[in-house]
């Protein structure tokens, strides 16, 4: 076996507990700066029994499979592009079963991939879950029962985090989650969404997409912590397209019905009556929690929220020196792939390489895959109102519709398939800081490629002056960027008409 870096006596210089984006990214990484490392990744069945392989939430439940079905809702919504472009094309209805086979095994191949790319770092896997003895000994438990002991000098929790399911009847036994509907095997048919999150509103965005009745259940507001004029112009553009919002509305029970339908009891949260509703499946989107349950991380001294299960941490460190996090694992910080991919690699270039680079929390993009997406970076207005105070902020917007969708005119239920000024820029510059662009919004088609490069201009300090300053490409939708000049305190209509 290889030789720790250190004289230390333990058997690992580094244990990753977690194989997810964050955990693999680290234990590869350090492994490559000379560090004997050791990866734990293990998945507790879902309480409808899905499980996955290496990779974690991400790759197997998350982003990945979440981006495809939504692409697939993509195709599907485009057909009416492609008749009004000269296009003979008809659809004859979508095959859930194929589309579930096509991205499982691409996700297999995937993780495949990542227990190869182990072994070629020399990053020893177990398939094994981790709890702490002390901090620097855990138990590694398999699949079989049989428990390993192993040491180490330090250790990265990257365990990420599960779905939280509602306390009321019915719930585990009638409901599935996001560890569920990417792999269902059969098609959901009539589903209710529960939840305001962007995971219940992209689920019920792709489900409407393809062709499914879809209902989101909202106990408040949509997309808590985003932008709620952005939040809500979602919202209305996914009810124009089909799918039914139930506001002010808590399921309290759930109950399979004899002929394999789910009676949900609807309560309004604000009036308090209740009424009865069948779906075919129920997906729940409620929040979620670490599973660091089980971990025994007092064993180790570790401190941690006792109400969501999080460690918090300083510069990923915990309160116990040598014992770190990353990820969805960590309390307070963005719940992001790419987040704990840069936190886990800059952690271990300290503590094996030399490095000096933290991981910068601020002005991180992000993008939620609606049916019409969202991409942001930096500060809602609400926030920045609430910062620096609404009179030193300048909120620049425009409306507009992209190039080509102007070609289609067909109508769905009265509404237009592709609508008038259904997209949306926004920019909001500090008035006292040179207006230096505090918060990006973009609402419209491919918003994660519009938004990745502002993200690299706002890291810089970017100001209003430098996005006037910047010549657009045309004909696109990110040269409206280049373009704001109408204020909303100004009154203007922000609406577009021509190229």
């Amino acid at each position: 076996m290889a030789e720790t870096m250190g004289d230390h006596g333990y058997d690992y210089d580094l244990i990753v507990i977690g194989g997810g984006s964050g955990g693999l990214a680290a234990a590869k990484e350090a492994a490559k700066l000379g560090a004997k490392v050791a990866c734990l990744d293990f998945v507790k069945p879902s309480p409808a029994g899905t499980t996955w392989g290496l990779g974690g939430t991400c790759v197997n439940v998350g982003c990945i499979p979440k981006k495809l079905m939504h692409q697939a809702g993509i195709l599907g919504e485009s057909f009416s592009d492609a008749a009004a472009f000269g296009w003979g094309v008809t659809s004859t209805g979508h095959d859930w079963e194929k589309m579930v086979t096509a991205i499982g095994d691409h996700i297999g191949s995937l993780n495949f991939g990542y227990r190869t790319a182990l072994r070629d770092n020399n990053v020893t896997y177990l398939n094994a879950y981790g709890a702490f003895v002390d901090a620097n000994t855990i138990t590694a438990t398999k699949k079989n029962g049989k428990v390993e002991t192993l040491t180490s000098d330090k250790f990265v929790v990257a365990v990420g985090g599960r779905p939280s399911y509602l306390d009321v009847p019915g719930a585990k036994e009638c409901c599935i989650t996001s560890d569920d509907i990417f792999s269902k095997q059969d098609a959901p048919g009539k589903t209710l969404c529960v939840g305001a999150s962007y995971i219940s509103l992209e689920t019920a965005g792709f489900l409407t997409a393809l062709g499914y009745d879809t209902t989101v259940a909202i106990r408040s507001v949509p997309l808590r912590g985003f932008d709620l004029e952005i939040a809500e112009k979602i919202v209305g553009h996914m009810e124009r397209h089909g799918t039914t919002f139930m506001r002010d509305s808590q399921p309290s029970g759930f109950e399979k019905t004899p002929d394999g339908k789910i009676k949900v009891t609807v309560t309004n949260t604000v009036f308090g009556g209740s009424f009865d509703a069948e779906f075919d499946t129920v997906v729940l989107a409620v929040g979620r929690y670490a599973v660091t349950d089980g971990m025994n991380l007092a064993a180790a001294g570790v401190e941690f929220n006792q109400k969501n299960g999080k460690i918090p941490c300083v510069n990923e460190q915990s309160n116990v020196p040598n014992i770190y996090a990353i990820g969805d694992v960590l309390d307070t910080r963005q719940e992001l792939t790419p987040v704990a991919i840069k936190a886990g690699l800059r952690l271990v270039r300290r503590l094996f390489g030399g490095g000096t680079e933290t991981m910068d929390y601020d002005l991180v993009p992000t993008t939620v895959f609606t049916p019409i997406e969202y991409g942001c970076i930096g500060m809602s207005e609400e926030l920045a109102a609430e910062t620096y105070g609404a009179e030193n902020i300048e909120v620049y917007q425009s409306y507009f519709k992209p190039l080509e969708w102007t070609v289609n005119h067909a109508e769905h239920d009265g509404v237009a398939h592709r609508e008038e000024n259904s997209c949306y820029a926004k920019l909001i510059t500090n008035l006292t800081d040179n207006e230096r662009v505090v918060g990006f919004h973009y609402v419209g088609p491919n918003a994660g490629e519009v938004t990745q490069g502002y993200a690299v201009a706002m890291k810089m300090g970017a100001t209003k002056s430098d996005f006037d300053n910047t010549v657009g490409i045309h004909p696109t939708v990110s040269e409206e960027f280049t373009l704001l000049s109408i204020t909303k305190r100004s009154g203007v209509d922000a609406s577009k008409s021509g190229c």
